[in-house]
């Protein structure tokens, strides 16, 4: 089950049917799709994505899917699940650009890999970036990413496959709330079935190798 979590300023809430609609807004944003490396997916397979996180990744304990909230307001998804690309689990964030540029991508990277080593009982941790996607490059470089190689998809487009220690993270645990409540007060937020077309690059439900990209644009 995916448990809530919380940094210094970000709580990781599983999605809830009512987060739908935020969801949808934040992966309908052509910024947001075109730093996560795929097309703008029409809104009904985005909804179909959504209730797929719902109906399949949660029950199935698939992987660990969240909302990203902030003062009671949706800012972005996150993931931690396994990688076809490597035998080993990566990390996916995605941001509402409204909120770039305050250091909340790194905060929920770094929460990322915190999960992953105490609750996981993983050493390592993979991320995947678009090489021109140079802020995020730059993060990941600052947290401590080591380049492993590139990627190049069918129409040549270069994702740069990148590792990190999940030490790098620090020795505060990320903190889990009682079950009883959130303690976000918030009321909006989303995840994907199998099939639908773009599905693959955010909750992998069909395909957990088929990689997401980490936007992290401090």
């Amino acid at each position: 089950m995916t448990p809530e979590l919380r940094t210094e300023r970000l709580v990781f809430l599983p999605y809830r049917p009512e987060h739908e609609d935020v969801f949808v807004e934040l992966l309908r944003d052509e910024e947001v799709c075109r730093w996560m490396g795929q097309d703008l997916v029409p809104e009904p397979q985005i909804r179909e994505v959504f209730r797929a996180i719902l109906t399949d990744i949660y029950p199935q304990g698939r992987f660990d899917v969240w909302g990203l909230w902030l003062e009671g307001r949706y800012i972005g998804h996150a993931e931690v699940k396994p990688t076809g690309n490597v035998e080993g689990h990566e990390l996916v964030t995605a941001l509402a650009p409204g909120y770039w540029g305050r250091g909340l991508g790194g905060e929920a990277v770094r929460g990322l890999l915190r999960h992953a080593a105490a609750n996981l009982g993983l050493t390592e941790a993979y991320g995947m970036v678009g090489a021109e996607n140079t802020a995020s490059l730059a993060m990941c470089h600052r947290l401590g990413f080591r380049h492993l190689r590139d990627v190049v998809g069918d129409d040549g487009s270069v994702t740069k496959l990148l590792v990190i220690p999940t030490a790098a993270a620090g020795t505060a645990a990320v903190t889990q709330p009682p079950a009883t409540g959130t303690g976000t007060g918030a009321t909006d937020g989303g995840p994907v079935p199998a099939e639908a077309p773009g599905a693959e690059g955010l909750a992998g439900a069909a395909n957990a190798g088929e990689a997401g990209q980490l936007i992290i644009s401090e």
